[in-house]
């Protein structure tokens, strides 16, 4: 999984990127047909718990989108902004959720 790790790397996905949102999530997406891969960002607030709360979210959040890149979508920088509800959710929460807004974003 590559991920984006400059700051411009984010502004330019949430300047030409469309959102999509849930109550726990917002999801960015920006097509780039230029790489034959997607580039994932994740970011959690400091107003979303401490620092394990925030990085045990980051934690599932990688492992559910592992499990979704088999499923074949690529060329997509992808970033997800988790929303402070985020927190209270188990796994399989986070998972449907995460899983409806890729399907908001006709990513399957």
């Amino acid at each position: 999984m590559e991920s984006l790790k400059k700051n411009k790397e984010f502004k330019k996905v949430y300047n030409n990127g469309k959102s999509y949102v849930s109550r726990n999530l917002v999801l960015y997406v920006l097509e780039t047909p230029e790489k034959d891969f997607n580039k994932y960002g994740l970011s959690v607030s400091k107003k979303v718990g401490n620092a394990v709360v925030r990085n045990k979210l980051k934690r599932r959040m990688r492992e559910i989108i592992r499990e979704f890149e088999k499923k074949g979508f690529k060329a997509y920088d992808i970033v997800f902004i988790a929303r402070n509800p985020a927190v209270e959710l188990d796994f399989q929460e986070l998972k449907r959720d995460i899983k409806k807004l890729y399907k908001k974003a006709a990513l399957f």
